[in-house]
């Protein structure tokens, strides 16, 4: 019988375009009845055509069964998503832009009877120079925490070292630290000392044959020419990849983390 103080939560990696669109609806019911998901959180930054989503594609993602869509640094590519970024509450970018920039960076839903926030939050290192996501995230936690002892984040961000940093900052208050961007799942999940589940990466929800999700001939050409030639994506099957995180209802701590893979033939 399952644990009835137990939380699990889905979480899957970046959705790249029109081939990660189709593996997600088709085979995302499926895979919560298999996990056992309580919750379920899917990046959908990279959903329209690879840059950024539009509302069309959005409003697919929760029949299908995401709880709540969490973005990066691509969100702000379809300028039609931001109105939706302010009324959709299950919509997140990343909680350290700056005031004024459209949506906001976390959310509070029930799901069995339990209470779990979501916080987005986006690096700095190689990327835009945002408010400290170590001190806005600290300070977004101390706010949710009394709201729920579960709390997952999502740290969009390309350095590993920051990631990890982050993570330790975090150890003990928030229930996981998962890294996305990058679209490499990494093989480096573990609970740290205070009882937070971590990983560098989860990966991507896109083309299996590409590069992070897009022709490799274009990347190719890219690296030998160093020419900024426009990067298209892959339309060949796609892998769904992400972790299940198990998590004390009560205590907020992680009890295991499990890294996802999942391959589809369209």
């Amino acid at each position: 019988m399952p644990d009835k103080g137990s939380f699990t939560a889905l979480i899957l990696g970046d959705v790249v375009g029109a081939s990660g669109c189709r593996a997600l609806f088709l085979l995302l019911p499926g895979l919560i009845k298999a996990e056992g998901a309580d919750l379920v959180v899917v990046n959908g930054e990279n959903a329209a055509d690879g840059f950024g989503i539009d509302p069309e594609t959005l409003e697919k993602f929760y029949p299908a069964g995401a709880d709540v869509v969490i973005s990066g640094n691509h969100i702000w590519q379809k300028r039609e998503i931001f109105p939706l970024l302010d009324s959709r509450d299950t919509l997140l970018r990343p909680h350290n832009y700056p005031p004024g920039a459209p949506g906001h960076g976390f959310c509070v839903v029930e799901k069995r009877g339990r209470k779990a926030a979501v916080l987005n939050l986006q690096g700095r290192v190689a990327m835009t120079n945002l408010l400290c996501p170590l001190r806005t995230g600290a300070e977004a936690l101390r706010r949710l925490r009394g709201e729920s002892r579960i709390i997952l984040v999502d740290f969009h961000a390309e350095d590993p070292e920051e990631k990890e940093a982050l993570a330790q900052y975090l150890d003990g208050e928030a229930s996981v630290v998962f890294g996305t961007h990058t679209h490499v799942q990494t093989a480096d999940e573990r609970i740290l000392p205070g009882g937070t589940a971590f990983i560098t990466d989860i990966g991507m929800t896109g083309p299996r044959d590409s590069v992070i999700g897009f022709r490799w001939d274009t990347a190719v050409q890219r690296s030998l020419t160093q020419m900024p030639l426009k990067m298209e994506v892959s339309d060949a099957p796609a892998d769904i990849q992400g972790i299940r995180v198990e998590i004390d209802g009560e205590t907020g701590k992680a009890r295991s983390i499990r890294r996802i893979k999942v391959e589809s033939r369209i």
